[in-house]
């Protein structure tokens, strides 16, 4: 029986790897939606190859739609906050959460996860290295875990001095050396900021605390991730740079269909690994501090990180400026009000932590 698939994103690069999988595995998939922000004229195309999936466009129409088309498992490669409810509407709807987009874990965290256990469904994370952690813990146990260890390409200014990175431009920072990835997680990546957000996805999807999840740059992005062994013994998950795999592998979970995408010449490898350099990329320091000082500092980090990412790439701001702008919505944030962690909750945090940050973009305009 197929597997009755949703993807939501459709038309973002996530989407587009998903509808990939679905074209060449026709016999395993059957997708019953589609959905985009905007692209209405991609969504009819796609009507066409898959007449039997429904569309939807937009946020209200998002939302009904997940909660009526009865798929067995969800993409979500939306991106940014925008994810979050629609995430929660899967669970609630009962299909599996095949999650890209790590915003929602970052911004509700143990609320997602007691939702998912309510409602037993599987949330599979399609992030490559969350995806390699993922099937590493399943693989030896997560009681037999005693360190997680995410890799980092680094981006495209590892190497550049902290006089040199004050000038980088969008276009600069919008080349990424590896992976093909939409604007906003481009420039996370050039800033480490996707790697913190990464670190306290890691910390709640697999209950380790900060200091016991480690970041590691390997430029070569071959290997995903890694766990350390109560033993000290480390094991890696290795394969080449294609998102198709941890995609296809979360659709296909519990079982390991073949891929045509992973595979690796070992006659060609040279890897190599090195420390971040917080002093030239704090956005990863300060997601350890969000993480550190607990809910809801990950919702004001992922907010502030989104509206000065825009402000990066509109001119606003400079590439330097968006920790600087992110470190004073965090400071502004204490001390954390104790509320009731649900929707109302998050949604809340995450407009007052915006209204801050534009604070800090208008008094640099004066």
């Amino acid at each position: 029986m197929k597997k009755r698939v949703a993807i939501l994103g459709a038309t973002g690069s996530i989407g587009k790897s998903a509808l990939d999988i679905l074209r060449k595995k026709r016999d395993l998939f059957q997708p019953v939606l589609f959905t985009a922000n905007n692209n209405a004229s991609e969504l009819q195309i796609l009507k066409k190859e898959f007449p039997a999936a429904l569309l939807a466009l937009g946020k209200k129409e998002i939302l009904d739609a997940i909660a009526k088309c009865d798929a067995d498992i969800t993409v979500n490669g939306i991106s940014g906050a925008a994810g979050l409810e629609p995430s929660l509407a899967v669970i609630n709807a009962g299909s599996d959460l095949a999650l890209a987009n790590k915003e929602t874990v970052v911004m509700s965290g143990t609320h997602l996860l007691s939702l998912a256990k309510e409602k037993n469904v599987k949330i599979i994370p399609v992030d490559s290295e969350h995806s390699a952690i993922f099937l590493l813990i399943m693989a030896h146990g997560r009681e037999n875990v005693s360190e997680i260890i995410l890799t980092a390409s680094g981006g495209p200014f590892k190497n550049y001095s902290l006089r040199k990175l004050k000038t980088v431009t969008p276009r600069e920072a919008l080349s990424h050396p590896t992976w093909n990835m939409g604007q906003k997680i481009t420039i996370d990546s050039a800033s480490l900021a996707n790697k913190g957000l990464e670190v306290i996805e890691a910390s709640y999807l697999f209950n380790f605390p900060p200091e016991k999840i480690k970041v590691t740059i390997h430029q070569q992005s071959i290997v995903h991730s890694m766990i350390r062994l109560n033993n000290g013994a480390v094991y890696a998950q290795m394969s080449q740079p294609d998102m198709r795999l941890p995609i296809s592998d979360a659709l296909s979970w519990p079982e390991t269909d073949f891929s045509p995408w992973g595979s690796l010449d070992f006659t060609s490898l040279s890897l190599s690994f090195e420390k971040p350099d917080l002093e030239k990329f704090p956005m990863l320091y300060l997601a350890y501090e969000a993480l550190k000082t607990g809910a809801p500092m990950p919702t004001v980090y992922n907010a502030a990180n989104e509206i000065a990412v825009k402000a990066f790439l509109e001119g606003d701001i400079g590439f330097l400026e968006i920790s600087a702008l992110v470190g004073y919505v965090m400071e502004k944030s204490l001390p954390l009000e104790k509320k009731p962690w649900n929707l109302e909750t998050i949604l809340a945090v995450d407009r007052k932590a915006r209204e801050l940050a534009e604070d800090f973009i208008r008094l640099g305009r004066q």
